[in-house]
């Protein structure tokens, strides 16, 4: 049996797309954990690890006895202090979001972006903290996994190793293909106008601003579209502000700030909008973008990190600053049934692309040739 400690941080608190991620990885991995007949490789036995002493850990879980803000700054110094005794003295430590403790065993951490390498002055210390122990896992070894070619390309760039590129599966949803009612918090008149939907955190990433400054020219010529901003605020949000304030008051009074968005919420706004926006400045894979496809949504993206590779051809790209492209990419969906109707098929063909199964596949590959060359 080879034992793979695994990072389950990020089940715990709010559910971000990195928590998303780590929560599908892992039920695909225990799906597949048992080699089917005729399979060589050894069943695969997952020892999820928190390194918090204030989460609640789950039957099996296995805690870490050290705060994360001080591990970090600890690991971003030494290697030292080994934590394989609290690990159980595994074959493999995948530490899933950035950050893989010293430990003597074979270490493997995602990353999914590197726009906080990129961007160390806009990083929160937290995060820039992880930055410096994840060069030093990689100094010392780690093995880095990414999901995207964009990505692993900044990796190359930026860490000098070369990394594992394993594409994540689609986003998984358990509630019936057709959304439930509407939540109390969505206006009525998103039932009755075209809207444009922005999901994500208002943080610098998301070029926010940008999308704002489209729909300014967007809303000038389209009398009745509305744009919906969902998302909490972030570290951009005074830049959204700024550029709100810039909008004609008519077109300014067809914005709608959602910061507060339940997963129902979040999927009847997907299956209404008769777009989605997403102009990010970097992706490291883009689950909003395969979750409108799932949803039926076309979406109008950026030419910005992974959003080309995930999209494919079903998403109608513009490079990240240019704002008059943007706005007639928007303006083509919104006023153009076939183009809709074209986007709509090939998002659907493009999702049947990617599959946990696959995820979890070349993932227990990867463990059983570190191990063995371990």
């Amino acid at each position: 049996m080879l034992s793979v400690a695994i990072d389950s941080g990020p089940l715990h608190g709010p559910r971000t797309g990195i928590g998303n991620a780590v929560g599908w990885m892992i039920e695909a991995l225990e799906s597949t954990s048992v080699p089917s007949d005729g399979e060589i490789e050894q069943a695969i036995e997952l020892v999820p690890y928190v390194t918090s002493l204030r989460a609640k850990t789950a039957v099996g879980e296995r805690r870490l006895p050290i705060p994360a803000a001080v591990a970090h700054r600890l690991w971003a110094r030494t290697s030292r202090w080994k934590m394989d005794r609290w690990l159980g003295l595994p074959d493999i430590v995948h530490g899933t979001n950035y950050v893989v403790p010293p430990t003597s065993a074979r270490q493997v951490v995602s990353v999914y972006d590197c726009w906080f390498l990129d961007h160390r002055d806009d990083a929160h210390p937290d995060v820039a903290r992880s930055g410096a122990v994840l060069r030093r896992a990689v100094e010392g070894g780690a093995t880095v996994v990414t999901s995207s070619t964009a990505t692993s390309d900044r990796v190359r760039e930026l860490l000098g190793v070369e990394p594992v590129m394993i594409h994540l599966g689609p986003p998984v949803r358990r509630e019936p293909s057709a959304p439930a009612e509407r939540s109390p918090a969505v206006e009525d008149v998103l039932e009755r106008e075209p809207f444009v939907l922005s999901i994500g955190t208002a943080e610098r990433r998301k070029n926010l601003p940008v999308l704002v400054d489209a729909f300014g020219r967007l809303g000038s010529e389209h009398e009745t579209v509305r744009l919906v901003l969902a998302g909490r605020d972030g570290d951009d949000a005074p830049a959204v502000a700024r550029a709100l304030a810039r909008l004609d008051p008519v077109v300014r009074s067809r914005v709608h700030r959602m910061t507060t968005v339940d997963e129902p919420t979040k999927q009847w706004l997907l299956h209404h909008a008769t777009a989605l926006a997403y102009p990010s400045l970097d992706e490291g894979f883009g689950f909003p973008i395969l979750e409108a496809q799932l949803a039926g949504t076309p979406v109008v993206g950026s030419s910005a990190g992974s959003i080309p590779e995930i999209g494919g051809s079903a998403v109608l790209l513009s490079l990240p600053a240019d704002v008059d492209a943007l706005a007639a990419n928007l303006f083509w969906v919104v006023t153009s049934e076939a183009q809709r109707e074209r986007l709509i098929r090939l998002g659907r063909r493009n999702v049947e692309r990617f599959s946990w199964e696959s995820t979890a596949t070349r993932l227990r590959s990867l463990y059983h040739r570190l191990a063995d060359e371990h």
